[in-house]
């Protein structure tokens, strides 16, 4: 029997405000636990929540950078369970009524395009953290990231495999930074992903049994997690099982989901409107001020860079797959003659050294300006190839201009004709031999001859000139 999966995805990416959504307490990360906490945030009693307008304005402007419809009206729901680290025994969120729904992004697949449906994003805050003593039966709370603001973002069940799910989450992790709203880091856990896994007969029109798997906070992680689980299914339903619904979490020590608890339905959690918060009211006004502050996305980035830079779409589709890459390949493309050029420089020389050194190109040791330089220098002939990546090697090593490297080392290249004819002639003199093998048909020999050339002249030889005089004097 063949399957299908059907997999959709409900991500959380923290947003990148300065204090958390219904209070005034500080959102930043990693200092001592409970010190960013107040009666608000810990469900005191007596107290009221305020909303934090920056967060639906970030929201917002992500709802219409993924063409998601805007609800005039939106408003707060209580989602109530029970659980160590919810100090208010409910966490505010949006249910009935969300800010927006029904949007969508493509992403590119081996076979084309495809669009993936978003369902709905909504607000909501975060809970807190708990810690588990590894020695001793003790758990330890820390409410520092408690009300931190959240925004949910829950696709369509469009995704049909893991690859898709990280083509996905990677696409919607460019857009977030794109817009500037969140720093989208998930080692620090500001974007992090639910995926919800089922399979049924290929062809059929009936979903399977959704499991859960919660908690997924790389992108490695979620294609092994959703890859196990399609597997799991898979031999369940061939040994005549039964998939049960059920929240799963991934053991990344076995490489294997493991059961957390049957899977909650949204009346399990007693949903009502929450009578602290008013409605969100938003009118087009406000809609047209966020929409004119966002920046070039990344698709029309995408599309700018192949007619404006003549780079073929894979350069282009590389080179916006992080706007601090697609800003450092626009300042080096417009210094050169040749932007295509550029994109395998940059493609190739710094992303491997970069990925050598486990930096992203923010912490890249040459700047923009300097590769553009280096670029340029290779572009106008001043200096060849095979002398570019020597001066990049020492760019990188000391960051120092590549015009005073070239000078410095002596490095500029020999495109004098007379000068490149009288070695050539020398060296076609002192390797009789290989002449008289040439002349009977060997041409792959001059390869031979250009390598003697260019250690005579300590590689700083044109290339294309050292080609042309070499073959009409061989001939």
């Amino acid at each position: 029997m063949e399957f299908e999966s059907v997999i959709g995805l409900e991500v959380h990416v923290q947003l990148k405000t300065k204090t958390k959504i219904f209070c005034g307490c500080s959102t930043k990360f990693g200092d001592p636990p409970n010190t960013h906490t107040c009666p608000v945030c810990l469900g005191m009693p007596g107290v009221l929540p305020v909303l934090n307008k920056k967060v639906v304005e970030y929201t917002l402007t992500m709802a219409i950078a993924t063409s998601c419809k805007i609800a005039p009206i939106s408003r707060f729901a209580r989602k109530n369970y029970f659980y160590p680290d919810l100090p208010k025994a409910y966490q505010i969120s949006q249910y009935e009524m969300p800010i927006s729904e029904h949007g969508y992004i493509n992403i590119e697949t081996d076979i084309g395009i495809k669009r993936i449906g978003i369902t709905r994003i909504h607000m909501e805050e975060d809970a807190g953290k708990l810690s588990h003593d590894t020695y001793r039966p003790l758990s330890m709370i820390d409410f520092n990231r408690t009300g931190v603001p959240l925004m949910e973002i829950v696709s369509e069940p469009d995704i049909s495999s893991p690859e898709e799910a990280g083509l996905y989450l990677k696409k919607l992790r460019n857009i977030v930074r794109y817009v500037d709203i969140s720093d989208a880091n998930m080692e620090e856990g500001s974007f992090r992903c639910d995926a919800n896994v089922s399979i049924m007969p290929k062809g059929s029109k009936t979903f399977g049994t959704r499991v859960e798997i919660k908690n997924l906070n790389s992108f490695k992680h979620v294609e092994k997690a959703i890859q196990f689980e399609i597997n799991r299914q898979k031999s369940i339903v061939l040994d005549n099982g039964k998939v049960f619904q059920e929240t799963r979490l991934w053991d990344t020590t076995n490489n294997k989901t493991i059961s957390m608890r049957s899977k909650e339905e949204a009346h399990d959690y007693r949903y009502f409107p929450d009578p602290d918060l008013l409605a969100i009211e938003i009118d087009e006004n406000w809609i047209k001020r966020i929409r004119d502050t966002i920046p070039e996305l990344p698709d029309a980035k995408r599309d700018r860079f192949i007619k404006e830079f003549a780079i073929p779409l894979y350069d282009a589709s590389v080179l916006t797959s992080s706007k601090e890459l697609a800003d450092y390949f626009e300042i080096c493309a417009r210094m050169v003659k040749t932007p295509k050029l550029a994109s395998n420089w940059i493609m190739v020389e710094l992303l491997g050294l970069l990925n050598l050194e486990g930096k992203t190109i923010e912490e890249s040791p040459i700047s923009a300006s300097n590769l553009g330089k280096l670029i340029k220098l290779v572009d106008e002939n001043v200096i060849n190839g095979k002398i570019a990546k020597i001066v990049f090697e020492e760019m990188a090593k000391n960051n120092k201009s590549p015009e005073l490297i070239v000078e410095e080392k002596g490095l500029v290249q020999v495109s004098d004709s007379s000068a490149i004819e009288s070695i050539i002639l020398r060296v076609i003199e002192n390797n009789p031999k290989e002449v008289s093998s040439y002349k009977g048909g060997k041409t792959k020999l001059l390869g031979f001859f250009v390598g003697q050339i260019m250690k005579e002249t300590k590689g700083k030889a044109n290339p294309k000139i050292v080609n042309e005089i070499l073959i009409k004097k061989l001939s």
